[in-house]
């Protein structure tokens, strides 16, 4: 969800795991969570059965939020159920509840409502709720009334009755178990309006029927599992314009229904919008996978909510800005086809959904692709620290901060494009991802299980620093060239205190030369400081940019100049030096390293680029096999456990 003012339910996801040990940054003491409405225990309870249907069968109208009719929870129990738990705003009235058709007395605190169930494991059953009420404002719950809002749009003057659930204010207006890893296999959404309306919703539309008395039944069925929050309304004065998009790999036309305000203007302003989403469609069902919903439909309701929600197969929207528009069709992926299993990981959902806004720009609007993502990284630069992972799952704002789970979100996602260094590769992970979690719900452990399994790709460090970390690098560099012979040094340290410390993404550097055109250098980086030899480059007049292509968040600290610079002089201990041998270099087949002390030495070899072919451990001497070595240059560096450190260069031919 992308919105401009954010005003949500404070309540979390109480079960949510954290134990991801790959992840060195995870915390095993995290504090456990709860709801403001519900305890641990009744949380707990809810988790005793699992939903597979919802069915809302409701009476509404554009110009208030009050709200009537009868929801029923299809169910089965996951252990010997004596009653189960939902939830339903306490200002709403229960007229009656029956379970598989028999009327029963039920017990009710606050929003807590308690059934009678008393059956086995694996028994099928259905709670119908008859109820009716007022749905609250922010006024009568201060941590949510953002469920069902009735407002006037101020450009096109149409009043709105519109849902929005997330995180946790769905049942602010229907009553339903608010669990995110609990997702109903379809849904059924019923809405009886007045006649000059028009009712939107999930799926596709079955029935319109005139019921003769100025009311309209609207009648909606969705087929695909759907988390309790991606269920919606919308009831307004509408027009239906509907386009349709073809994208490969679907034998018919994709149905994009709009129900756009019944205002002449407003078509005239938004058609040209409207009509791009087919291309946004064609373009993520490339890179992610066929529209997840092909067989329904995609769609929008406009309603004046400060942005866009991406309700299932048809999104509230403010507006059809393209960049809000293909976020939150980017949800289809992620958010609702794969859904964050926690809110600690609502990256899953709108980071890649906020990186859906960039790959739009990429592939349909390249001018504007850079500014972009400038932007995101301007915002994930405003503070110093700040993980993408949510930590505090308690705090609402902290869940949907732009600045974090959007801008960072994005920006990281296009860090981890940028070390998979193929995009192929990388796409071809994100829609196996798709693929193996259709219809459920997944952590980032599961993500990065995944894409390893794809790219064959260690990505903890990734992980780590980018997701688990907090802050971003700031680079130094220290460089000459001399012969041609480019020596360089890239420094780094952290953005704060307390934050990672060392980032080991690789870096891009470009350069100027004399009489030769521009290059750009990819270096891998392994320490906070880090030397390098690129012989035979040309005359470097100078260092343009650090990460010319703004694959990272990153700043710069300075870029010096150093006549005297050289990778082989690096202030080494004169008496040090002379105790270390190389030989035989060049070499064909092995090489030998040998030192007449008996000190603890570690030994790197690199190749021009930075990237580690061996490390290992020694004393007085030891042999390496270079047989399978590329013929060119390597660095050696060979450090002693006191401390002093030496480079240097291997001839392999």
């Amino acid at each position: 969800m992308k919105r401009i003012a954010i005003l949500f339910a404070l309540l979390i996801n109480a079960i949510a795991s954290f134990a991801q040990k790959e992840c060195s940054h995870l915390k095993s003491n995290q504090k456990q969570l709860k709801s403001n409405t519900l305890s641990i225990a009744q949380i707990e309870e809810t988790e005793k059965y699992n939903v597979h249907y919802y069915s809302l069968d409701l009476a509404l109208t554009n110009t208030s939020t009050s709200i009537s009719g009868i929801v029923e929870i299809h169910a089965v129990t996951l252990v010997n159920l004596d009653s189960a738990l939902f939830e339903l705003y306490n200002s709403f009235t229960i007229t009656q509840i029956r379970v598989n058709g028999n009327t029963i007395n039920y017990s009710r605190i606050r929003s807590a409502i308690h059934v009678p169930i008393n059956l086995p494991i694996n028994s099928s059953f259905i709670i119908a709720i008859d109820y009716n009420g007022t749905s609250p404002t922010s006024g009568a719950n201060p941590m949510g009334g953002s469920g069902l809002t009735s407002k006037i749009d101020p450009t096109y003057l149409n009043q709105v009755t519109a849902s929005l659930s997330q995180p946790f204010s769905a049942y602010e207006w229907w009553p339903c178990k608010q669990s995110l890893t609990d997702k109903a296999d379809s849904s059924t959404v019923k809405m009886t309006v007045p006649s000059t309306c028009k009712a939107g919703s999930n799926g596709l539309l079955k029935n319109t029927i005139n019921l003769g008395n100025g009311l309209t039944r609207y009648e909606w069925k969705q087929n695909h599992p759907i988390d309790y929050y991606l269920i919606s309304v919308a009831v307004a004065e509408y027009l239906d314009y509907s386009i349709y998009a073809t994208p490969e790999g679907t034998t018919h036309p994709i149905l994009i229904q709009n129900f756009i305000y019944n205002n002449p203007q407003c078509l005239i302003d938004q058609k040209e919008n409207i009509d791009l989403t087919a291309a946004y469609i064609d373009l993520f069902s490339k890179l992610f996978g066929l529209y997840p919903f092909y067989d329904e439909k995609y769609g929008h309701c406009l309603a004046p909510i400060g942005g866009g929600m991406e309700h299932q197969t048809m999104t509230t929207q403010s507006h059809f800005d393209k960049n809000l528009t293909a976020h939150e069709l980017g949800h289809s992926w992620w958010g609702n086809n794969v859904t964050c299993g926690s809110w600690s990981d609502i990256w899953i959902n709108e980071g890649f959904a906020t990186y859906s806004q960039y790959l739009m720009l990429e592939n349909i609007f390249p001018n504007e692709r850079r500014l972009q993502m400038e932007q995101y990284h301007s915002s994930a630069m405003q503070y110093l620290d700040g993980s993408v992972y949510v930590k505090d799952t308690l705090n609402t704002k902290r869940i949907f901060e732009y600045r974090l789970t959007y801008a960072k979100g994005a920006a990281i996602i296009n860090t981890l494009r940028f070390i998979i260094n193929n995009d192929s590769l990388f796409f071809k992970g994100l829609r196996d991802f798709q693929i193996k979690y259709k219809g459920g719900t997944a952590k980032c452990i599961d993500f990065k299980n995944s894409m390893e399994n794809t790219t064959n790709i260690n990505l903890t460090n990734f992980f780590n620093e980018w997701y688990y970390g907090e802050g971003y690098p700031t680079y130094k560099i220290k460089w000459n060239c001399i012969n041609k012979d480019l020596s360089i040094q890239i420094g780094q340290y952290p953005s704060g205190a307390f934050l990672t410390q060392k980032f080991t993404s690789p870096l891009e550097i470009s350069f100027s030369r004399d009489n030769l055109a521009d290059t750009t250098i990819r270096f891998d980086i392994q320490e906070l400081s880090n030397s390098y030899l690129i012989p035979q480059i040309g005359k470097v007049k100078d260092i343009k940019k650090i990460d010319p292509y703004n694959w990272l968040i990153n700043n710069e600290d300075s870029i010096i100049f150093d006549a005297k610079f050289e990778i082989y002089s690096d202030s080494i201990n004169s008496s040090y030096k002379s105790v270390i041998k190389v030989f035989p270099n060049p070499t064909d087949s092995y090489f030998e390293v040998y030192t007449k002390t008996a000190e603890l030495h570690s030994i790197t070899i690199s190749d021009l680029m930075g990237k580690i072919i061996d490390e290992q451990q020694f004393t007085k001497a030891i042999k390496f096999d270079s047989s399978f070595y590329i013929n060119g240059i390597y660095i050696i560096k060979v450090k002693s456990e006191f401390g002093a450190t030496e480079f240097f260069k291997l001839i392999k031919k």
